[in-house]
């Protein structure tokens, strides 16, 4: 999934639109501030490309803004105005803010979803094995091997671990809902077709 699906959330589109509203160039701020990465890997993991924008200290956002050209028109704009520049910085520190924030959803949420995969997996061996184990215990009491109250032990053990199961498959269904939400409302292959071949500026 490349990042620019990201440009769907509603926090940064409204944040780009105070920006246009300051006739700033959403192609420039966009080039500077947004980081064109893959968000995912085979499986549906993180990339290492994503995470590599939280290597700094304590995980914090370790991307470089980018500035190649003026964000903000200053024919139309005086930059000589402390109060019109004042306004334009905030606008760009809450575009810069609001695009950290994305990536660090969709990083903690993939993060989340990995750790719920192998939890999912460790939870079926699980249960699994207490099937086989009531299975067995059944077969063993009504041989005479041993009494109905290792049956029920194990039934009791089998039924708490298919609970569990259950428990960790809402967790993972809730983990894919959070994820469709921070990625602006989900991804489809056509959109990907159309972002890879296009990524023009709103305005």
């Amino acid at each position: 999934v490349p990042s620019q699906v990201l440009q769907r959330r509603p926090d940064i589109r409204q944040a780009e639109h105070r920006l246009q509203a300051a006739n700033a160039d959403i192609g420039a701020a966009r080039a500077a501030f947004f980081p064109r990465v893959s968000l995912t890997a085979s499986g549906g993991v993180a990339s290492s490309a994503l995470a590599d924008l939280f290597r700094s200290g304590a995980g914090a956002w370790s991307f470089a803004p980018q500035i190649a050209m003026p964000i903000f028109d200053g024919g139309r704009n005086r930059a000589t105005l402390d109060a019109a520049r004042t306004e334009r910085e905030i606008f760009v520190a809450e575009y810069e803010g609001a695009i950290q924030r994305a990536f660090r959803e969709v990083a903690d949420t993939l993060a989340a979803r990995s750790t719920l995969g192998e939890r999912l997996d460790a939870q079926q061996s699980l249960v699994d094995a207490t099937v086989d184990t009531h299975r067995l215990s059944d077969i063993r009491f009504r041989e005479g091997a041993q009494g109905y109250l290792e049956v029920l032990d194990a039934q009791r053990e089998m039924v708490a671990a298919q609970q569990d199961l259950i428990s960790v498959r809402l967790l993972r269904l809730s983990n894919q809902v959070t994820l469709y939400r921070v990625l602006g409302g989900g991804w489809s292959e056509s959109e990907e077709r159309k972002t890879a071949q296009s990524s023009s500026p709103l305005h």
